[in-house]
């Protein structure tokens, strides 16, 4: 699978081989002093390809296909769904204690009503700069399993 990230004001999407959003990258950028000039430092940061050491990697987690307007079905496509994303979250639950991931949060997608995010902290293997290209490889690993695992 070929990725590709784009920078979008401090934070990364992350594209696939058919130039689909898979995600999003959230750089953890340290403590930033003072507040209030959070934005031109971060632009800084950005600007400088300053070393991190990882961040928060959103991604779809599930797709309900229960919550339209339009929704007009029955009982057995309702259950039919709700068994499709048990199955999907386990396979989730699998994936988050394989990566030992110690943290995740789900919320509600901010484009999509009738889906959930997962954000979970990446560590970096060393400190890595601000650059499309670097922080790729630092993720690579972790987009591809979330591939083979079906998950993305």
């Amino acid at each position: 699978m070929l990725w590709k990230l784009e920078s979008d004001e401090g934070y990364f999407r992350i594209y696939d081989s058919k130039k689909l959003i898979a995600g999003y990258f959230d750089p953890a950028y340290g403590d930033i002093f003072p507040k209030d000039n959070s934005e031109e430092i971060i632009f800084s940061m950005l600007k400088n390809h300053d070393n991190i050491l990882g961040g928060l990697l959103m991604v779809p987690l599930v797709k309900f296909r229960l919550f339209d307007t339009d929704l007009n079905t029955s009982l057995t496509n309702v259950e039919s769904q709700v068994n499709r994303v048990n199955e999907h979250l386990q396979k989730w639950k699998s994936f988050i204690s394989e990566m030992k991931y110690d943290w995740h949060s789900v919320r509600i997608s901010h484009t999509d009503q009738d889906m959930l995010t997962i954000s979970f902290q990446i560590k970096f293997s060393k400190p890595t700069p601000l650059e499309n290209q670097a922080l790729l490889e630092e993720l690579f690993d972790v987009l591809e399993n979330l591939q083979k695992s079906e998950l993305l």
